[in-house]
C-alpha cells in the first residue's frame, strides 16, 4: 500500500475521531457537519494540486510551476520533475548530437543528399547546393530527378545499378565533372555522394594529350630517320645525296635528342624538393643570358639588357638559368631578322622582375592562357623551324613556381612579346 493511500486514510480516521466525539455529546448534525468539512477540505485540496498538475502536463517546465505543499503531491511532482528535468537533458543532447552531424555534414566538401525510398530529397548539404543547384529550403521533399533532369543522371537512378559510381559533366557549369555514388542505407533510404572531379579528370586528359603529342612529336623524326636508313640500306647513292640524307639525319636525331632532354628536365623539376636559398649573383647571370643570346641571334637581333645592377636572386641557380634561358631563346627564335630583344632586371624591397621584350611575331590573346601548356604550340610548323620542342614554357612555369614566382604574358600580333618573372620580396636579396 503506497504512503500516499495510508496517509488519506489516516487523515479520514482523524477527522472520524474528532466528528464522533461532537455528533455523540453534543449534536448529531454537528458531528456530520464538521466530518463533512474535513473531507471537503481534502478534496478541495487534492483537487488544487490535481488542476495544478493538469495545466502543467500540457506545457511542462522547469520553472517551479510544479510545486507542492507538503503532503502527498510533494512527493508525486517532486518525481514528475524529476523525470520532465531528465527527459528534457536528454532532448537537448540529443538536439546537440544532431545539431553536430548536420554541421559536419555541411563542412564535408563532397555533396550529401539523403533520399528516401521514391529518391525525394530529405537532406542535402550546402556543397551538393552548389554542385546541383539546389535550394533545400524548397526542395526538400521534390523527387531529385525533378530538379537534375540530365538523362544519365536520371537513368543512373532509375536503373538502381550502383556498384559503380556516375561521371557526369553538369549542365550548369561545363567545366565542371561530378562522380556520384549512390549508397543504400536503412532500409530503403539512399545516401547520394557527389564529389569534384573536375582537377582529376583535367590530369587524366592531360596525360593523355602528352602521351599522344610526345607520339605525335617523335613520330615524324623517326620517320624520317627509318626513310632515310630504308633508302641507304637498298639504294646506291651518289656521296653528295648521301651526305645530304646524313645531315638530316642528324638533325631529325638532335631533334627528338632535344625533346627527350626537355621531358627529362621537365621531370627532374617536378620531382625535386624545393630549391635551396642560394644567392644567384644576377650580373653574372644577365650577363651569361646576353652572351647566350647574342650567339643564337648570331647578329641577326639587337640586344640590350636593362638593369640598375641592384639586387640577386634566392633559389636555385641551375633552375633559374634554365627558365630565364627558354625566355630568351624563345624571344630569338620568334623574333625577324633586325629586331629587337631586351632584357630588364629590377629589384626592390616589395619584389623582384625579370623580363625578356621582343620585337617579334606576338602572339593572339586566345593562345595566351595555353603557352605553358607542354606540347602546346600557336604555330606547329613555324615552332619546327625555330627549333623548339614545345616543352620551353612549361619549364619555365615549373621552374618559376618552385620559387613562388609568377609568368605574367603580354603580347599583340605583329607588336612583340613581354614574357615576366615577378618574384616576391622573400626571394630577393641584397636590395
Amino acid at each position: 500500500m503506497s504512503s500516499s493511500l495510508i496517509r488519506a486514510l489516516l487523515l479520514g480516521l482523524l477527522a472520524a475521531i474528532v466528528s464522533w466525539p461532537i455528533g455523540h455529546f453534543v449534536t448529531t448534525w454537528l458531528g456530520w457537519l464538521v466530518f463533512s468539512i474535513s473531507l471537503a477540505w481534502q478534496m478541495l485540496y487534492h483537487y488544487r494540486h490535481f488542476v495544478k498538475l493538469d495545466r502543467w502536463s500540457r506545457v511542462p517546465a522547469l520553472d517551479g510551476t510544479l510545486e507542492a505543499d507538503e503532503g502527498a503531491w510533494d512527493g508525486i511532482f517532486g518525481r514528475l520533475y524529476r523525470h520532465e528535468k531528465g527527459l528534457q537533458e536528454q532532448i537537448a543532447q540529443r538536439d546537440q548530437e544532431i545539431a553536430m552531424l548536420i554541421a559536419a555534414g555541411q563542412a564535408l566538401t563532397d555533396g550529401v543528399i539523403l533520399l528516401n525510398q521514391h529518391n525525394h530529397i530529405l537532406f542535402c548539404n550546402v556543397t551538393a547546393e552548389n554542385q546541383l543547384g539546389l535550394v533545400v529550403a524548397s526542395d526538400r521533399g521534390q523527387a531529385v530527378v525533378n530538379l537534375v533532369r540530365q538523362p544519365e543522371f536520371v537513368a543512373y537512378l532509375e536503373g538502381e545499378d550502383f556498384s559503380r559510381p556516375l561521371t557526369l559533366r553538369s549542365d550548369r557549369n561545363q567545366n565542371s565533372v561530378l562522380s556520384i555514388h549512390v549508397i543504400p542505407y536503412s532500409g530503403n533510404r539512399r545516401l547520394m555522394q557527389i564529389k569534384d572531379i573536375t582537377q582529376s579528370d583535367r590530369l587524366d586528359q592531360m596525360r593523355r594529350d602528352f602521351v599522344a603529342n610526345v607520339s605525335h612529336e617523335l613520330r615524324t623524326p623517326l620517320t624520317v630517320l627509318s626513310g632515310f636508313l630504308e633508302t641507304l640500306q637498298e639504294i646506291d647513292v651518289e656521296p653528295d645525296e648521301q651526305h645530304r640524307f646524313l645531315e638530316l639525319m642528324a638533325e631529325q636525331s638532335k631533334r627528338m635528342q632535344s625533346i627527350v632532354q626537355d621531358l627529362l628536365t621537365l621531370s627532374s623539376i617536378e620531382s625535386a624538393p624545393p630549391p635551396e636559398n642560394e644567392t644567384v649573383d644576377m650580373v653574372n647571370l644577365l650577363d651569361k643570358l646576353r652572351r647566350d643570346a647574342e650567339a643564337l641571334s648570331a647578329g641577326r637581333h639587337t640586344i640590350i639588357v636593362e638593369s640598375d645592377g641592384q639586387g640577386d636572386l634566392r633559389g636555385s641557380e641551375p633552375d633559374l638559368v634554365s627558365a630565364f634561358g627558354n625566355l630568351v631563346s624563345n624571344a630569338v627564335r620568334y623574333t625577324p631578322a633586325g629586331g629587337t630583344v631586351c632584357l630588364a632586371w629590377h629589384a626592390t624591397p616589395q619584389g623582384a622582375e625579370f623580363a625578356v621584350q621582343d620585337s617579334g611575331i606576338g602572339i593572339e590573346a586566345k593562345h595566351i592562357p595555353r603557352l605553358t601548356e607542354r606540347f602546346y604550340r600557336v604555330d606547329r610548323g613555324r615552332s619546327r623551324d625555330a627549333g623548339g620542342t614545345g616543352l620551353g614554357l612549361a619549364i619555365v612555369k615549373h621552374s618559376l613556381n618552385r620559387h613562388q614566382a609568377q609568368l605574367e604574358i603580354t603580347s599583340k600580333p605583329g607588336a612583340g612579346s613581354r614574357f615576366a618573372a615577378k618574384f616576391p620580396a622573400s626571394r630577393v636579396a641584397g636590395v
